[in-house]
């Protein structure tokens, strides 16, 4: 178990941090656009990514593998059958994603499959409303953990957070993390972006952090809207080079992906995997695949 978090202190981290991403405590380093860091600025971001940068030269620019490597192949829908886990499975084998994000139902099943190509399952948790109680989401942890999952994506209490309840917030992501971090687990904290205000984000990324998960995730890509370059450029900027970032929700293409890994992400969940590798090897722009969400 962690150390209790000093609440006192939490709250002047989220202090400066709404501070700065409201342009109050703009540093030298910030932009004054969006008050994020100069090199993350959306605006600046798309000129170079114009003219075909990454950032620092990341993996997006490199081979397809190295692409596919950072993707969480996803299929959550919830009519999802057997045979389409099982092709996702085969999918992920043949092309080297970083795991298969499934439902978890599927959780075994998947393990088994994947466990021979050293692919890990990562499973979703509190999803996709966020809304179960702190123990449920616990178990829930622990039950995919023993069934074979290799990383957690759990939805905070978004109601607590817009009340104000941090509090119960953090307990929420502690009782996810918690059995990951005894596992050896990855956790990732998804904040759903696009139901919060800029201040919000700002709280849940730095509830996250304290909390000692490993990223820090955007979306369900169930809600209004998914990932977005100034979501993940803000959220990279509050949580630093310490914490994952992963873009889900609406990266569909090779384009997006790069603009996602540019702005900070050191993950994406896609279920367009295939068509977005297969851009990255130069093999064309195959018809979109339908969304696995």
């Amino acid at each position: 178990m962690t150390q209790p978090i000093d609440v006192q202190r939490l709250v002047e981290i989220i202090t400066d941090e709404v501070l700065a991403a409201a342009g109050h405590l703009v540093k030298p380093t910030q932009c004054g656009c969006h008050a994020v860091l100069y090199e993350c600025c959306p605006d600046r971001l798309q000129g170079i990514l114009d003219a075909g940068a990454t950032r620092l030269g990341l993996r997006a620019s490199g081979p397809a593998g190295d692409v596919a490597s950072m993707i969480d192949h996803t299929l959550l829908r919830p009519d999802a059958t057997r045979a389409e886990v099982e092709a996702i499975c085969r999918e992920a084998m043949d092309h080297g994603f970083a795991t298969v994000c499934l439902n978890p139902t599927w959780v075994a099943l998947a393990a088994s499959l994947l466990r021979p190509g050293n692919i890990g399952v990562c499973s979703v948790v509190g999803f996709p409303l966020g809304a179960n109680t702190s123990d449920t989401k616990h178990y829930e942890s622990r039950r995919a953990i023993f069934d074979g999952a290799t990383e957690i994506d759990m939805v905070i209490n978004i109601g607590a957070l817009k009340s104000g309840d941090l509090r119960l917030v953090e307990r929420d992501i502690e009782a996810v993390v918690s059995p990951c971090r005894e596992a050896g687990v990855v956790s990732k904290v998804i904040i759903e972006a696009a139901l919060l205000t800029d201040d919000e984000k700002v709280t849940a990324c730095t509830l996250a952090k304290a909390a000692g998960a490993d990223f820090v995730k955007t979306s369900t890509g169930f809600a209004k809207g998914g990932a977005t370059v100034a979501d993940v450029a803000l959220m990279r900027r509050v949580v630093g080079e310490s914490m994952g970032v992963k873009a889900a929700g609406g990266v569909k293409d090779y384009e997006s992906l790069k603009a996602m890994v540019a702005a900070g992400a050191s993950r994406v969940g896609a279920s367009a995997g295939i068509r977005i590798v297969r851009e990255a090897a130069g093999q064309g722009s195959p018809s979109a695949a339908p969304a696995s969400y």
